[in-house]
């Protein structure tokens, strides 16, 4: 799990609904934004143009990767702040620019499944999905879920027992297609049509640290990081 805010309130509770619906707790994982990470980009590049390991913050970030990397499932969670996510989830995930299919992506990425989940008293659920749930696709993760809801209140405690049972009925929907997609992730039409264009364009690419990337994988010719 990848916590937009450090405030267990609606939006986490329904984020660690559906991860126990996945797993034992003894197998969840959790980072909380911004107590685990609160640095902002500082736009130097170094990730793009030499390495991610030149990032400033790629000693306190590498943690989190490995985390990230090692999961199965990915379940980010965010309160709508201002018709967006948070800052601190914003923050988190513009330090991943260089994961991205146009530069280097972790072949690891496309074989995993990710969940979106955010809340808020009103609207704004489907502008703040899309600023994670666009990272999540071009990091090549193949499918996310994505839920949004209005909870009609400012703290877990005071949603309604009503509501409370059409999110689990949704989460338990949700859960059951994570299951059943497990170790045999399809990867769209939309993704390998997108890595494909990225293949073609490395091969001759501006960049060199990506070109090496992709030349090394092999990704510049027939093979690709999925099945």
């Amino acid at each position: 799990m990848i916590n937009g805010t450090d405030h267990k309130g609606s939006t986490y509770n329904i984020g660690r609904i559906l991860a126990e619906k996945l797993s034992d707790a003894d197998n969840i994982s959790e980072i909380f934004l911004p107590r685990d990470f609160s640095d902002f980009c500082c736009g130097c590049t170094c990730c793009f143009s030499k390495s991610e390991d030149k990032c400033p913050h790629y000693q306190k970030l590498r943690p989190l990767t490995d985390m990230i990397d090692n999961a199965d499932v990915l379940i980010f969670t965010s309160p709508v702040y201002v018709y967006h996510t948070t800052g601190q989830m914003k923050a988190f995930l513009d330090h991943y620019g260089w994961r991205w299919m146009v530069h280097r992506p972790e072949e690891k990425m496309f074989s995993k499944q990710a969940a979106v989940i955010t809340t808020a008293a009103g609207a704004g659920m489907k502008s703040a999905i899309r600023d994670i749930a666009d990272s999540c696709f071009f990091w090549g993760i193949p499918v996310t879920y994505k839920f949004g809801r209005a909870v009609k209140a400012v703290n877990w405690e005071a949603v309604s027992p009503d509501m409370k049972m059409s999110i689990d009925s949704a989460l338990e929907k949700i859960a059951g297609k994570i299951k059943s997609r497990y170790g045999n992730v399809p990867v769209p039409l939309k993704t390998r049509g997108f890595f494909r264009i990225m293949s073609l364009m490395q091969k001759n690419g501006w960049n060199k640290a990506d070109m090496d990337y992709w030349n090394t994988k092999g990704w510049t010719g027939k093979k690709r990081p999925w099945n």
